[in-house]
């Protein structure tokens, strides 16, 4: 079980850390903003999580691989951006960009959720559903707010169809099946949940109601 939450955790940094590097990119960041915003949209809500769980120091010190994966990330995609710059300035402006962010942002979200789930079942005792249910979402949409408000964006989860709400979605299954069918059931489920709703919300434009 550890090896496959470690498995998990480093596709989904990878994927977060992706995500924030191409949006640091399109800015036009220098080499250390990339980084940055890579490293803070792959460990941010992670951090967050900790700190709420009464982990010192967070994961992300205490075992600095994955800052350091989503580093080799970044650096990886700015080189390449670096070197050819009109490719690059092709992709964002190409329809195939928005696909590219859109599986980045819902892998890293139904990663972080369930394996936030899971770090919380390993420390808390009692059994507080809706706890753990909000440390998943927390680590899951927490790297991705940060990415937005130090790129001067609107916070993705507040304008963009169904996500907060899908990782709620796979963290109550996740929790749920978790207890009935094991922590493995849980996961896998949890995870399914959560890119199924996010597919199906951006391929009809599902929204949640807005005033005016």
């Amino acid at each position: 079980m550890d090896i496959f939450i470690l498995i998990l955790e480093i596709i989904g940094t990878i994927a977060f850390a992706s995500s924030g590097a191409m949006i640091a990119i399109e800015k036009k960041m220098d080499i250390f903003g990339v980084n940055v915003l890579g490293a803070t949209t792959a460990v941010g809500g992670g951090i967050m999580r900790d700190v709420i769980l009464g982990l010192t120091p967070p994961t992300a010190f205490s075992k600095p691989v994955y800052i350091l994966i989503a580093a080799v990330t970044s650096t990886i995609l700015f080189a390449i951006a670096y070197k050819r710059m009109d490719t690059m300035r092709w992709i964002i402006k190409s329809e195939y960009y928005d696909k590219l962010m859109f599986w980045c942002d819902t892998a890293g979200l139904g990663i972080f959720t369930v394996v936030g789930i899971q770090n919380a079942l390993g420390i808390v005792q009692e059994n507080n559903a809706f706890f753990f249910v909000f440390i998943g979402v927390l680590t899951g949409v927490g790297g991705g707010v940060l990415r937005d408000i130090m790129a001067g964006e609107t916070p993705y989860i507040l304008v963009k169809h169904i996500y907060a709400c899908a990782a709620i979605a796979g963290g109550i299954v996740c929790v749920v099946s978790g207890n009935m069918l094991g922590s493995a059931a849980g996961i896998i489920l949890g995870l399914a949940v959560t890119v199924i709703l996010r597919f199906l919300a951006a391929h009809f434009h599902w929204n949640l109601m807005r005033a005016g």
